[in-house]
């Protein structure tokens, strides 16, 4: 059975509640799971896990620096276990025609040089929910004028099946007998 971690940085709920599904939808395929805030130093050294799935709010083109810096606390661990990475944005919130645009922009910056040095099996972005209560008036002003609308921007069902899939890969990894982490083994 593979132990993982899903770890998560949230600004105002969104993104642990993303990870919260993504942790039942591993322990619904059979992994023992630990899902735990990025908070405060978070959960401590993951070579204890098998693998990590870790996800964070982005604002301003980063991670929260609550996961930032605990990815970067352990990136020689992170670069010996299978990682997936998740990150949620307000990409689908924007206007249809900087949507694209927003989405790759959040692929290709996030997180470019932990990306380089961890590989991450994968790196997956997702649109969370924005409200206006979360952003200042100044950028009220700005989403605004991007064409931005409020609301919960999860798609649930894209969600369930990228988890699903992270879940397939940790099971078929775990039937050859090989967990990948505790102890450093290979991707």
């Amino acid at each position: 059975m593979m132990i993982v971690l899903v770890g998560y940085a949230s600004a105002h709920g969104s993104v642990r509640e993303i990870a919260e599904r993504v942790a039942s939808r591993l322990e619904g395929a059979g992994c023992r799971v630990d899902c735990r805030s990025l908070e405060d130093r978070g959960p401590g050294n993951p070579a204890e896990w098998d693998a990590c799935v870790i996800g964070s709010a982005v604002h301003n083109q980063d991670w929260l620096p609550d996961a930032r810096q605990w990815v970067e606390r352990y990136t020689a661990e992170l670069s010996r276990m299978p990682v997936w990475m998740f990150s949620v944005g307000m990409s689908r919130a924007v206007g249809y025609r900087l949507r694209a645009r927003a989405e790759e922009e959040q692929r290709r910056r996030v997180l470019k040089e932990l990306r380089e040095r961890i590989h991450p099996v994968e790196h997956k972005v997702f649109s969370g929910k924005v409200h206006p209560e979360h952003l200042n008036p100044v950028g009220r002003t700005l989403f605004r004028a991007m064409g931005g609308r409020y609301g919960d921007y999860r798609d649930w069902p894209m969600i369930e099946a990228w988890a699903d899939s992270v879940a397939e890969r940790l099971t078929a990894r775990a039937e050859w007998g090989s967990p990948p982490g505790r102890g450093g083994g290979s991707r």
